[in-house]
């Protein structure tokens, strides 16, 4: 997949950094020394942080350079460095670890997370949301358009894209044994975009890529085509010509 581009995920965002709004709103913590903000994409969760703990370090992790670079750009008292979360560990013991949206990627995210609870202090923080959506029409379009396509076989070729994610019982089961609490919920979400074309703008910033980003130029033109007649059915107009993007995400807070 190519590098995540900053420009087309910052279109929407006050409505993606909502999430990580309320997610942080549950952190229970009043002071912590050390934060690390896991896939923090161009910054706008760690502007959260810095808003929330300004005596703390804060230093943002994150696999895509062009990421990275607008994050420095936003947040310059902060530290960012680049790493892939399936590998990466603190290189020094964090009280909050801050995750926005990024852990639905990781195939096997349960064991990352029971790994970077181990790094906590007593008292320490995991906090991560993630997108919860395989199972709306946004999404359930864009394997249609896969299958259906003359592209069908070069996407089908590069496997599935994202996992679904595992029950809340089951992050229960898993991260309980390792902390003293665990708050799961999920909120639902809907955005008011600009019809159809808002919500394929939104979506070829983060689910639509890894359909899209394989194909040349011509390919892309078709599949966002047939994508899009497909969202216009699925999500129809407000009565002020909105359409409203139904967006699940799952919050899940741990306190070591």
């Amino acid at each position: 997949m190519a590098d995540w581009s900053s420009i087309q995920y910052l279109k929407f965002a006050d409505e993606r950094t909502r999430a990580a709004r309320d997610l942080l709103a549950q952190v229970p913590l009043k002071a912590p020394r050390l934060a690390f903000d896991l896939g923090c994409g161009p910054g706008n969760s760690t502007e959260l942080l810095i808003e929330r703990y300004p005596e703390a370090r804060i230093i943002g992790v994150d696999s895509s350079p062009d990421m990275l670079a607008k994050a420095r750009q936003s947040s310059p008292q902060a530290h960012f460095i680049e790493g892939d979360l399936a590998s990466w560990q603190p290189p020094e013991q964090p009280d909050l670890l801050f995750a926005n949206a990024v852990f639905q990627w990781l195939p096997d995210h349960l064991h990352v997370l029971r790994r970077l609870i181990a790094m906590l202090p007593k008292g320490g923080v995991l906090a991560v949301q993630m997108p919860d959506n395989l199972d709306e029409p946004s999404h359930v379009a864009m394997r249609e358009t896969a299958a259906e396509g003359p592209w069908a076989q070069k996407l089908k070729a590069l496997g599935h894209v994202r996992d679904r994610l595992p029950t809340p019982a089951a992050y229960y089961d898993a991260l309980k044994p390792d902390v003293t609490r665990v708050d799961i919920w999920h909120t639902i979400y809907n955005h008011p975009l600009d019809g159809a074309d808002g919500i394929v703008e939104w979506v070829k910033g983060t689910g639509l890529r890894p359909y899209i980003d394989p194909l040349d130029a011509d390919e892309r033109r078709t599949y966002l085509a047939q994508y899009r007649e497909r969202i216009a059915r699925a999500y129809p107009l407000a009565g002020d010509g909105k359409a409203l993007l139904r967006f699940p995400r799952l919050f899940i807070v741990c306190i070591r």
